[in-house]
């Protein structure tokens, strides 16, 4: 059989088609963007103290009732103990007053037994303030990102198997669904665990539907239009949907309503499956000829095209199976085998790993900095698109391994010089943090084409995958690294 691309090059690089093809398929990343980093706001952590059940205490005694602890140079109220209750009533029935009659600070403590009220200031409420997350039960807030980023490294791993298997189209539009539904439900969760099981689902989900839409646009798209889909169009898509997910958080305050507001752009996808095609590639790989030859007539048809009325004159399936069959195959140990590639492979993840977990640390911080946390998230989004600019730029007219060394040198200086940064100048230490969610956005992003370019053609897939599959791993630690002030 003749070379696809030449076979299909009637059609040209860019039509209606394509077009369609193209956008379309990018209007599907966008709820990925949305949903990876759902936990910022999900999850957020608000201003909290001990909750003081109605007793009959004087205005004196409630306003002392939660000691004050310094914190960062501030003085705020604890977040996890108050005077013991049954004290503080005697003292209080007895008439005498705080701080005149008792020194206060000498009072016996005791944890929030009766629960934590929570500020309404910037959420209504969070799963935090929903199952409490708090004090003795804080490291449940930071992995429950952790439990996300497992389902999308789970999902890794047999997204691209599911999809050989029953097509990228099935799995995109199966996923979608099955995001949509599992987040509905999470509307829903009466406890974390029901909460951390759907977002482990989610996450496969996500990772998944990604998976399946970017293999699709680049079996369909040809030429530097199949360029620009891999390299910017992907990219800026799942941008864009980090980018939303602030105003949706905005203007949905309460957890339960963003959750439904996110899983809107899934359902509003699922009615595309009758104008999205499968992949003509995937279906010839199975040997379904006459339905990639109607996928390439329509896409003859809306572009206006004249076609020869056989498409694919011969099938080769089974002489191109028993090549591939008589290949020597190539797995994983041979990454390891000899003292070049073992180095390369060693370094490479390493890279991977630490700009991965540089990546989802800064991502997932940004409620956190020194600023409003709908601005902070959206500043933290918007600074990806000139990432991808960057790295197309790079790619094309810079040397890979001064390129890798600058983003890494600028990620690391950046976040270096913030601690020198005095808290008067807060605006300073948030444009420091956006410089190195630049470099390691761009630095992450890079070395897809830096770890295919190093290794041979028979290792390539392999060592892409697996290093790509370790970086994951890496981002799964990512929600904890900021637990390190603590």
């Amino acid at each position: 059989m003749k070379d696809y691309e030449d076979t299909i090059a009637f059609l040209g690089q860019w039509g209606r088609f394509q077009a369609i093809v193209f956008f379309l398929l990018c209007a599907s990343i966008v709820p990925n963007g949305m949903m990876t980093f759902s936990s910022v706001f999900l999850a957020d952590i608000p201003s909290h103290h001990c909750l003081i059940p109605d007793v009959n205490l004087t205005q004196d005694w409630l306003s002392v009732i939660i000691p004050k602890e310094v914190v960062n140079g501030h003085e705020e109220l604890s977040r996890c103990s108050r005077y013991r209750l049954d004290v503080v009533r005697n003292l209080s029935d007895r008439g005498l007053v705080p701080g005149r009659d008792i020194n206060v600070t000498e009072l016996e403590q005791e944890e929030c037994l009766d629960g934590w009220s929570y500020s309404k200031d910037i959420y209504q409420s969070t799963i935090v303030s929903k199952f409490d997350l708090v004090c003795s039960d804080q490291w449940k807030q930071p992995f429950t990102s952790t439990v996300f980023l497992l389902g999308v490294l789970f999902g890794s791993f047999v997204s691209g198997q599911i999809a050989d298997r029953f097509g990228r189209k099935p799995v995109i539009f199966a996923t979608m669904a099955f995001q949509a539904i599992a987040t509905i439900v999470q509307m829903f969760s009466n406890s974390w665990t029901m909460f951390c099981i759907l977002f482990f689902i989610t996450g496969l989900g996500r990772v998944s539907s990604y998976v399946s839409a970017f293999v699709l646009g680049t079996e369909i798209l040809t030429g530097k239009v199949r360029i620009m889909f891999s390299a910017l169009g992907v990219c800026v898509s799942f941008a864009v949907g980090y980018m939303l997910l602030p105003l949706f958080a905005y203007f949905l305050r309460d957890w339960q309503s963003l959750l439904f507001g996110i899983s809107l752009p899934c359902m509003a996808y699922l009615p595309l499956w009758w104008v999205i095609p499968e992949s003509p590639r995937w279906l010839l790989s199975q040997g379904r000829v006459a339905e990639a030859e109607a996928v390439v007539k329509k896409a003859a048809r809306i572009n206006k095209i004249n076609m020869p009325h056989v498409v694919f004159e011969s099938y080769s399936h089974h002489v191109d199976e028993k090549k591939t069959d008589s290949t020597k195959r190539h797995n994983i140990i041979h990454l390891l085998k000899t003292s070049n590639i073992r180095n390369i492979t060693l370094i490479v993840c390493l890279l991977w790993f630490t700009l991965r977990t540089g990546y989802y640390g800064l991502s997932l911080n940004t409620s956190q900095l020194h600023a409003d946390p709908y601005i902070s998230a959206f500043m933290s989004a918007t600074i990806e698109i000139p990432a991808y600019i960057c790295i197309w730029l790079a790619l094309r007219y810079l040397k890979r391994q001064l390129t890798i060394i600058f983003f890494l040198f600028l990620g690391a200086m950046s976040l270096l010089l913030i601690q020198l940064v005095p808290e008067s100048l807060s605006w300073m230490a948030v444009a420091l943090e956006m410089v190195g969610k630049f470099a390691v956005t761009a630095g992450s992003n890079f070395m897809y084409v830096y770890v295919a370019e190093l290794y041979p053609t028979v290792l390539r897939n392999t060592a892409t995958g697996a290093c790509s599959i370790l970086s994951r791993a890496g981002s799964t630690t990512a929600p904890f690294l900021f637990q390190l002030s603590e």
